[in-house]
């Protein structure tokens, strides 16, 4: 038997690197470090729709349109906390399901029963939806930047909900909790993997799947259609069974965040890809080499459990390549390297399904989220911010080597494009610094840092890339509190990241744990109303950062804390330092979007802190600038008594009209992805894993699931729970969010 593992609590960062505790001491005599405020969209603001994911420079009038002149932003009533089994939005709104699990991709699949004997599942929706992107249909079927009424749903399934190995809910009678699982559960559980694309239409107000749409595809686990790009492309790392000469991958895997490219293709991030591989308890004395280093760090320890067991279910190629235990002959001879083949921003053309997928190496291999562009100025490079969703990781910056040019923006084949700027440039690493200013430093193996590095001997810049989490270390990197999402502020170009929550965070400095520190000032005890303590930093925070003059290619940036997550009656001078009120009270910010039509940020929870009180949530709220707000300093006492001083900078009260409660969702789920039409009338989000903490042994009896969403017309109550897309209009025709 196998305990379940939650591989979101990864932390094989056990470098020495700065959290902040060391330059505390310079930052404490210095100008406020954090700033932030929940600020207003400026009523300036120009009209014309931005592309997706950019923002306009520090001197470049903003891009967002101005409400209209009867348009409120934020205008709708906050919603309440709640703990009930349904999906709640706005007075004046509607939310309805329209793409669920196992829904059918073709004519010919049969509709879903939702009783675990349903198959087929690489022409079904995929579980967990996650990270989601739109992209318009004109009338003539060919892709329309402007199109309201007909588009595609690009999304990821990052995983599926299980216990004890078996995703339970795929199964008739919960499947098997021991090893060795049937090759008959694990092909439905790898086909649910990945990303499907399925076209969605709008008739007469109500929106719904085109089932047999030539557009709908699925790539999964096990799709063959994906070559690997870059300077990693060819590499001996790279070089498996399957892939003899190194340039070909199979299948993606955990599929987290997203993001959409200037020349309009969809990007997916690869994120907990790691615990899905088996090594033998062996392997480390069969290695015997540098490769021992690299799977470590990457949290793949010889005889660790593999997440579902896939590598026990037979001899056949598509369950040997999860073991990458290291055998007698060479390389191509078995999947010792199969692990570096995850692990990338992966690039696909959702308009043409014959394209072949690139995963993009020249972006760095970790746990990736979400890939989000700064603004694209013709004649400059393009740069696209990533975080590392691990305790204790680090931010990302790669900038293209290939200048932005504005024919790009509507190419011809879009794939070849994305060779032209995600193949080439440098990817770099954030250090913070204690006066608010940071680093971008880049991971070469020409930097002399990585080079002579102790922890790990690098070969070429394709192993820097591959282990990519090595080189930050070699370079300093700051550790951050699970680096999530991130998005470009549309009106002014600030890139926001999500710092969900990290309950290594410890008070004592000394200790093996974190110190609380100015990027991550906050420790303490969320004790859960007498139930399980959550500690450190459970309830997490956004940060933002303003690049230097420069623009895409800045070395340098400022950046500040934008909100502190938190309950509303939580201690205001150690937790609640953004004085949140029940109406915008939050935990564990995760997904980010910025509205392209509004300019509201949207903020979505994964949360485990806060589930005592509320389910999951998004909220609106509109941002300010990097450098607004007020200084504050946090006093902890360590564990030796003595005194240990955080100063820091946070955000002002929001007030009811700079950030507020929009959506509550189901028991269990969490709230992720998030796109719209380019008018911002129809918006589509993600609830994920609803009734994730059913147990397996009350499979047979439906009372007993924790979640029984969604139960509407066409779902039925009574079945198993399943992650599912929804569309939100506003009743009165409006835009979403005024």
């Amino acid at each position: 038997m196998t305990t379940l593992i939650d591989f979101n609590d990864e932390n094989s960062n056990t470098s020495p690197n700065p959290t902040f505790d060391s330059v505390l001491q310079a930052r404490l005599s210095r100008r406020g470090l954090l700033r932030g405020s929940v600020g207003t969209v400026g009523t300036s603001l120009l009209g014309g729709l931005a592309l997706a994911g950019c923002g306009g420079g520090d001197d470049d009038p903003a891009v967002t349109p101005a409400p209209a002149p009867t348009e409120t932003l934020l205008g709708f009533s906050a919603v309440a906390k709640s703990m009930l089994d349904v999906v709640t939005v706005p007075a004046g709104y509607t939310a309805s399901v329209l793409y669920a699990l196992g829904d059918p991709l073709t004519a010919a699949t049969p509709a879903y029963k939702n009783d675990g004997t349903d198959a087929d599942f690489e022409t079904r929706a995929g579980d967990h939806h996650d990270g989601m992107e739109w992209f318009g249909l004109g009338a003539d079927g060919k892709p329309s930047a402007i199109a309201i009424a007909s588009g595609l749903l690009a999304m990821n399934h990052e995983a599926t909900t299980d216990e004890k190995l078996s995703s339970f809910f795929l199964h008739a009678n919960g499947g098997t909790s021991t090893l060795p699982r049937p090759a008959a559960e694990v092909d439905k559980e790898t086909a649910i993997h990945g990303v499907s694309v399925v076209e969605v239409k709008n008739t007469s107000g109500k929106w719904a799947t085109v089932p047999a749409s030539a557009f709908n595809f699925r790539l999964t686990a096990l799709s063959t259609n994906i070559q690997i790009n870059g300077p990693a492309r060819g590499n001996a790392l790279m070089v498996t069974k399957y892939s003899l000469d190194g340039t070909k991958a199979r299948g993606t895997l955990n599929n987290c965040g997203t993001g959409k490219t200037p020349w309009g293709t969809f990007l997916t991030g690869e994120e907990n890809w790691s615990g899905y591989f088996f090594r033998n308890a062996t392997d480390d004395t069969v290695r015997n080499d540098k490769s021992v280093a690299a799977l470590k760090r990457y949290g793949r320890n010889a005889a660790a459990a593999s997440r579902h067991g896939w590598e026990s279910a037979g001899t056949d190629d598509k369950y040997a390549r999860w073991n990458i235990s290291q055998g007698a002959g060479a390389a191509s001879a078995d999947y010792r390297n199969e692990l570096n083949t995850f692990g990338y921003i992966v690039e696909l053309d959702a308009y043409d399904k014959t394209k072949t997928a690139r995963k993009r190496t020249a972006l760095g291999r970790f746990a990736h989220e979400s890939a989000a562009f700064g603004k694209p100025v013709a004649g400059q490079p393009l740069a696209v911010y990533m975080g590392d969703d691990s305790r204790g990781e680090y931010i990302y910056k790669f900038v293209s080597a290939a200048s932005w040019a504005a024919a790009d923006a509507n190419p011809t084949d879009r794939v070849t494009t994305g060779d032209k700027y995600l193949d080439s440039g440098k990817l770099y690493v954030a250090k913070f610094n204690s006066d608010g200013k940071g680093d971008w430093v880049e991971l070469s193996i020409s930097n002399s840092a990585i080079a002579a590095y102790a922890g790990y001997k690098f070969a070429d810049q394709a192993d820097v890339l591959v282990n990519a989490r090595l080189a930050a270390d070699a370079v300093g990197a700051t550790k951050m509190d699970r680096p999530e999402w991130c998005s470009t502020n549309v009106a002014n170009g600030e890139i926001y990241f999500t710092l969900t929550n990290n309950s290594n965070r410890n008070v004592n400095a000394s200790s093996s744990q974190q110190a609380p520190d100015s990027a991550n000032p906050r420790v303490y005890t969320d004790t859960k109303n007498g139930t399980t303590a959550q500690n450190g930093n459970p309830n997490g925070h956004i940060l933002r950062l303003k690049e230097a003059a420069a623009g895409n290619a800045a070395l340098t940036f400022s950046w500040d804390v934008y909100v502190f997550g938190a309950e509303s009656g939580a201690d205001a001078g150690k937790v609640n330092l953004s004085s949140l009120t029940a109406d915008q009270d939050f935990s564990s910010p995760d997904g980010l979007v910025f509205s392209p039509s509004t300019g509201i940020m949207w903020i979505q929870t994964d949360d485990g802190a806060y589930t005592d009180v509320t389910n999951c949530m998004m909220l609106a709220s509109l941002p300010g600038t990097v450098g607004d707000g007020a200084k504050k300093t946090l006093a902890y006492t360590k564990t030796d008594g003595s005194a240990l001083n955080v100063d820091t900078y946070v955000g002002k009260a929001p007030g009811a009209d700079k950030l507020k409660r929009f959506l509550v969702g189901a028991k269990e789920c969490e709230i992720t992805g998030l796109c719209e039409t380019p008018d911002g009338k129809a918006m589509f989000i993600n609830i994920q894993h609803p009734g994730e903490g059913t147990k397996m042994a009350d499979i047979a009896d439906p009372a007993k699931y924790t979640s029984q969403w969604p139960s509407n017309a066409g779902y039925g109550a009574g079945k198993r729970p399943r992650s599912a897309t929804i569309v939100i209009t506003k009743n009165d025709g409006g835009r979403i969010g005024s």
